[in-house]
């Protein structure tokens, strides 16, 4: 149990006070040191709430829908289960090897509550699944069925999960400790911190209550949607109205095509890819829209109907496949030499890769996106973000900053520890294993210089706008011009270079909200670092397991239909295996490739925000310009594919009734119950999903019925060309 000694804030000095009002607003300026933080309750729901999303997030991401059980979820539910055992388990003192400890040493407090939801945050890994690491070995046995042992996969997805919290403890004077440094995104779990732990005086049903009857009612409803009647998932009126023709399937259909006039009665659909819209702010949702309706309803349309680009109606309208010139899905094996690299000859035979349209346009669009993220900060936020650096390296410290030196500070050499012994397991992997991953020593040291370099400025650009410019696009690259040819080398590159550097930003995040919630230094870079082994560890272990026992997973040719094994995001990592490695941008986007024409993106997303920024300076009282984010708006459709339109319209709407109408218009209720029901829905969808899966998908008990069929638009993946014949098409 650790309790340090030092006193209670109990006065704050004017000068001591925060610069950022945000953080003047929703950080309370006192600490009691005195609370319990390593306590047998900590521990005991911190590595079950690690587990269990380690677990759920791994099996629920093989899905066509992937459920991502959250950070939130676990802060919402673990705060009854520790006051149950706060009020069950026995006080009495207990004597082991010389240490004093109680199971219960007192009420449940907030900082355990903290620790516990960083123990779960990193089950949840970065981006909110499994580690990215994993999905290199999903493309290795599932995609090209190749080995890969699982000790290699092991150290691949510890490492790059771990790597980057060396240099990461470096930094943390210069973007946690400083108070300019504010993490906006830190401020949403304090205030949630604050509002779970305040006292519910309220009327009406309690949270705790409403969460069980919630959670019950989800895992009673999705064995409709989940089993007996997936067709609810998926309900596109225009495919039943319009049944053969392509047009009309295209633009109804809401996994393969615009998705107009589709809904879903599924809560896996909704929060699928974007997380749970009831955590998401209007603002946010209201952005993202924009930006997803310029994409997917102009300028698409335009593309496809309208210029035919590409040759895009030669394919379907939204597909993440690859395809040949005659619109049929292109042989990746054929192109494979037997030393896992490009054959020539074979490429020179196969021809060129050709994406559909809608596929190409989301790899040009996301060139725009990271470099807008770069240029409107720089003309939006640089002079303050130069201002707040400046002001942070001047040694003046606030009263958080101040309550937190009272704690014994993490010695250097434990980060130092991590870097030199996660370098070491790397290089070993590269070395006497790299027949399986590919990438040589070289490729590991370049990656970790990427990362260090870019972890610094990236993360004072998160810590002061809440925006996260990626290098996955940007590794891809690189690796793919200096080493064509290999695709897991490329992967593997991208992995160190980008994960390494985001789990580095992750960890200062984490750092942060423990910063101003008064956690001890050490006890937060114990839990940050046992979590991710162990996180990592369950990750691989369940994707191995579900590899080896999930017939033809992945392979949703070969699937029967309604599966939903069919690995959407995995589709898209292997696809980029291929674009980026194994093809290499050369031959898709440079001078020897058919979309050349993207790389003006590049341009486009440099000088856009220039432009608006300079509208602004020119129409000072036209505020709404101001607000044109364009890293926002282009980087709504990131997540497309594996998202797709049902899941972005479904998040919207619901997003839209609860974070704008219902907290209009039921302010109290959407305080006290909104982030319950949210916890409650992934819960009970959680349960009833594993439950499904153990008793009637392990055993093969299925019934088959139209209701079965899932969304029923065959026509919608028919390519529009005349004289190309695709498999379940009618013939022009």
């Amino acid at each position: 149990m650790e309790t340090e000694s030092a006193k209670p804030a109990t006065t704050v000095d004017s000068d001591d006070e925060s610069p950022i009002e945000e953080v003047r607003l929703t950080v309370t300026t006192t600490d009691d040191p005195s609370l319990p933080v390593w306590t047998f309750r900590m521990w005991f729901l911190g590595i079950l709430s690690c587990v269990i999303l380690s677990f759920l997030n791994t099996f629920f991401g093989y899905r066509t829908q992937p459920l991502v059980i959250s950070m939130i979820s676990v802060q919402v539910a673990t705060l009854p289960i520790g006051r149950f055992m706060a009020a069950l388990l026995p006080k009495k003192m207990y004597h082991v090897l010389g240490f004093e400890f109680s199971l219960n040493p007192g009420p449940f407090n907030m900082k355990e509550h903290v620790l516990i939801s960083i123990f779960a945050n990193a089950g949840s890994a970065f981006g909110g699944g499994a580690a990215y690491a994993v999905g290199i070995v999903t493309i290795i046995r599932a995609f090209y069925h190749r080995k890969i042992s699982f000790v290699a996969s092991w150290i691949l997805v510890i490492t790059t999960q771990v790597l980057g919290y060396g240099w990461a403890g470096v930094l943390r004077k210069y973007v946690v400790e400083p108070a300019e440094m504010w993490w906006p995104s830190s401020l949403v779990q304090v205030s949630l911190f604050r509002a779970l732990h305040e006292t519910d005086e309220s009327s009406g049903m309690s949270r705790a209550k409403f969460f069980i009857i919630a959670l019950v009612s989800s895992f009673t409803w999705y064995i409709i949607p989940g089993y007996l009647f997936p067709t609810l998932s998926n309900i596109a009126i225009l495919c039943l109205v319009f049944s053969k023709s392509i047009t009309a399937q295209q633009i109804g259909s809401g996994m393969k095509g615009l998705g107009l006039l589709t809904f879903t009665l599924d809560w896996s659909v909704v929060a699928s890819y974007l997380g749970s819209p009831l955590v998401t702010p209007f603002f946010a949702i209201l952005n993202a829209y924009i930006g997803f309706v310029i994409v997917m309803y102009v300028m698409i349309p335009i593309a496809y109907w309208g210029f035919n680009v590409y040759d895009a109606k030669t394919f379907p309208i939204f597909s993440s496949h690859l395809f040949d010139i005659r619109g049929q899905t292109y042989n990746v094996s054929a192109i494979v030499n037997k030393n896992f690299e490009i054959d020539l000859p074979q490429y020179a035979e196969q021809g060129q890769i050709h994406m559909s349209m809608f596929f190409a346009m989301t790899y040009g669009i996301g060139f725009a996106a990271v470099i807008s993220t770069i240029t409107h900060v720089a003309v939006f936020n640089g002079r303050e973000i130069m201002n707040q650096y400046r002001a942070s390296t001047k040694g003046k410290i606030d009263i958080h900053t101040k309550l937190m030196r009272k704690y014994k500070d993490i010695p250097s050499w434990w980060f130092h520890f991590i870097v030199v012994a996660s370098f070491i397991l790397s290089l070993v992997l590269c070395t006497f294993m790299r027949d399986q991953i590919q990438m040589p020593w070289w490729g590991l040291i370049l990656a970790c210089v990427m990362a260090s370099g870019f972890t610094l400025p990236i993360s004072i650009i998160t810590a002061t706008t809440n925006q996260t410019p990626g290098l996955n696009i940007i590794t891809e690259y690189v690796m793919g011009v200096i080493y064509p040819g290999r695709p897991i080398a490329n992967v593997t590159f991208k992995t160190y270079g980008y994960i390494s550097m985001a789990q580095a930003v992750s960890f200062l995040n984490d750092f942060k909200l423990g910063h101003y919630m008064k956690i001890p230094p050490r006890s937060m870079f114990l839990v940050q670092l046992i979590g991710t082994i162990i996180a990592g560890t369950i990750n691989i272990s369940v994707a191995w397991w579900l590899l080896s026992s999930v017939e033809n997973i992945c392979q949703d040719q070969l699937l029967p239909p309604g599966s939903p094994w069919t690995c959407p995001g995995d589709r898209v990592f292997y696809d980029a295996s291929i674009i980026w490695g194994l093809v290499g941008p050369e031959r898709m986007f440079g001078s020897l490739g058919p979309y050349s024409a993207l790389n003006w993106f590049f341009l486009f997303g440099f000088l856009a925000p220039i432009v608006v920024f300079m509208f602004h300076k020119a129409f000072p009282n036209q505020k709404w310009i101001k607000f044109i984010n364009l890293p926002v708006i282009l980087g709504s459709c990131a997540m497309m594919p594996p998202a797709t339109t049902l899941n972005f319209n479904s998040w919207v709407v619901v997003g839209t009734i609860f974070n704008f109408f219902v907290l209009k218009y039921r302010k109290k209720w959407w305080q006290k119950y909104n982030y319950v029901l949210s916890a409650a829905l992934d819960a009970g969808l959680a349960f009833m999903g594993i439950v499904l899966y153990f008793t009637l998908t392990m055993t093969g008990t299925e019934i088959s019925w139209w209701g079965t069929d899932g969304e029923h638009c065959p026509l919608a993946t028919c390519p529009m060309a005349k004289g190309v014949v695709a498999e379940g098409c009618p013939v022009h």
